[in-house]
């Protein structure tokens, strides 16, 4: 195994375009961002239209998709405009009074806008980024980094309620794709929002501590039916693989190595896609028929996300809106998704 650099052990199946939205999760430093970079580099590749959102609270997936600094400064976080997205969705939603009622799970129902992957909405002038070259096809939103004046005062899961109440509002078609990089480790429990992907990707290292946040989250994961696919990360030999191979099991969708490619990317280079390694390529093939061989279960998307409004008003989102928000579900409204 010491000359390739990444190996997938999955038998790439004959893929189909889907609907898919897909989470990338995993212990802090195990490489989710790294690997959510390089899938929607393969997507835009592949002409294949993807809106990637970086929900993670380090906001590192701008440079990791080789973006500079001066061209992630013209991009607004979406939780900057907020009320802004929220009186959007709104629309004439007559169960909702008024934005501020607009808690991170309200659900859409009879009257609300729904954004729609291939029509033009107000919010890709409020916050979306049209990405080029390599990455044409590709749209960027960011949820925002947490701020000085949030020390102390809220908590995260404010900011990515935004990419929560985007996703409870999409209308996404086949051969549309959504990818989001989430927070580290099992804190991505922490709201409704881990319910809202078709497709599940955990990045593991061959260590204990990151196969423990693996059984952690897995745990969590089965409770309400979402499977996990895992890939390996920093894998150096065979040993490795056993490892996760003993530990993981049939969810090993494959593994990655070292990569001069990545490395550049890391020192700020810009290096063609091109010149990724073929034994990468596999691998992002392998989790691509992961993706593609997926089935929406859409009864089940919307009772998830109905179970988690319900709880989060009991919790706290009916002190915070002054009005039951559980009034909000529309228990008549089929959503349009796909």
């Amino acid at each position: 195994m010491s000359s390739i650099l990444l190996k997938t052990n999955f038998k790439v199946r004959k893929s189909r375009d889907g609907t898919v939205r897909i989470a990338f999760v995993g212990k802090g430093g195990s490489g989710k961002t790294t690997l959510s970079a390089l899938f929607i580099r393969e997507l835009a590749r592949l002409g294949r239209p993807v809106v990637a959102i970086d929900a993670d609270i380090n906001q590192h997936l701008g440079a990791a998709l080789g973006l500079g600094e001066e061209e992630l400064d013209g991009l607004t976080p979406m939780s900057a405009v907020l009320p802004e997205i929220k009186e959007h969705l709104r629309g004439s939603n007559p169960r909702i009074a008024s934005a501020e009622q607009m808690v991170k799970t309200t659900p859409p129902g009879s009257g609300s806008r729904l954004v729609r992957f291939d029509a033009a909405s107000p919010l890709d002038s409020l916050c979306t980024l049209p990405l080029s070259g390599e990455l044409a096809g590709a749209r960027l939103m960011v949820t925002g980094a947490f701020a000085e004046q949030d020390l102390g005062v809220s908590c995260y899961h404010s900011k990515v309620g935004a990419a929560e109440l985007y996703l409870n509002h999409l209308v996404d078609g086949p051969g549309q794709y959504c990818v989001l990089d989430m927070t580290a480790g099992a804190d991505a429990f922490a709201s409704g929002l881990f319910t809202r992907f078709d497709v599940t990707f955990l990045v593991v290292e061959p260590t204990r501590k990151s196969v423990s946040v693996y059984r952690q989250y897995t745990d969590y994961a089965a409770e309400y039916g979402i499977s996990v696919r895992v890939v390996g990360n920093k894998v150096v030999d065979a040993e490795d693989v056993s490892f996760l191979d003993a530990e993981v099991g049939n969810a090993l969708v494959g593994w990655m190595g070292d990569s001069r490619y990545v490395r550049a990317l890391d020192r700020g280079q810009r290096p063609e896609f091109s010149t990724f390694e073929p034994a990468g390529r596999e691998l992002l093939a392998a989790m691509l028929a992961e993706v593609d061989g997926s089935v929406r279960d859409n009864d089940r998307m919307t009772s998830l996300a109905h179970l988690f409004h319900t709880k989060n008003a009991l919790a706290w989102a009916n002190r915070a809106a002054g009005t039951d928000v559980a009034l909000q579900i529309d228990p008549g409204y089929v959503s349009p998704l796909v």
